[in-house]
């Protein structure tokens, strides 16, 4: 079965996650894109796949990306041991990264968005400092938190930083927690993400 996709004029990381849908599903996928960020980015999950990669260049700007499941499909990397503990996201700013504001919350918005559809989503998301804003009613990501919470992520907001920003009453998902319960999670957490 194969599929064709027609990724462009969709911004990071929109191609990818499209594509990794779709080789889900089927050993022929053939993907669209306009700009080489997209193919160097569907050409890595291609590889990471175990997929033989074909590229054209089509009209001008845009590329064909042929990728087919080989019968030997392994993982790139695969863990040396098996992790105990939850997964735990740690989200300290309503930004990601360092350097331009709007860029940096232009990522955050991506990151939380790509979450949702992670083959391994955490099993709990932390929020404090500024971070504690992205469960606000008028915060531009509470769909995405909501529908992490639907998945089955555990999101807690630390409720001194709800304090601290006049956040009560205008959290849309999440649970107010304390810094108690945090520490206890991350210290029985087998993997920590920060980004």
């Amino acid at each position: 079965m194969s599929e064709l996709i027609n990724a462009t004029g969709l911004a990071c990381p929109e191609p990818v996650v499209l594509t990794k849908k779709a080789l889900d599903s089927c050993d022929d996928v053939t993907v669209l894109v306009d700009n080489t960020t997209a193919l160097e980015n569907v050409k890595r999950l291609a590889s990471s796949s175990g997929c033989a990669v074909d590229v054209t260049e089509e009209l001008e700007g845009i590329f064909r990306i042929r990728l087919k499941k080989q019968q030997s499909n392994k993982p790139e990397c695969a863990p040396s041991q098996t992790v105990q503990g939850p997964t735990v996201f740690v989200i300290a700013s309503d930004s990601m990264g360092n350097g331009n504001d709007e860029l940096g919350a232009l990522l955050m918005k991506t990151f939380l968005h790509t979450a949702i559809d992670l083959e391994h989503r955490p099993d709990v998301l932390i929020l404090y400092n500024t971070g504690a804003r992205l469960a606000a009613t008028d915060s531009g990501e509470v769909d995405d938190l909501k529908a992490l919470e639907e998945k089955g992520v555990r999101i807690l907001v630390c409720g001194t930083c709800v304090n601290f920003f006049e956040l009560g009453g205008k959290l849309a998902a999440g649970t107010i927690s304390n810094m108690y319960d945090i520490a206890d999670i991350l210290s029985k957490a087998g993997r920590i993400v920060r980004p």
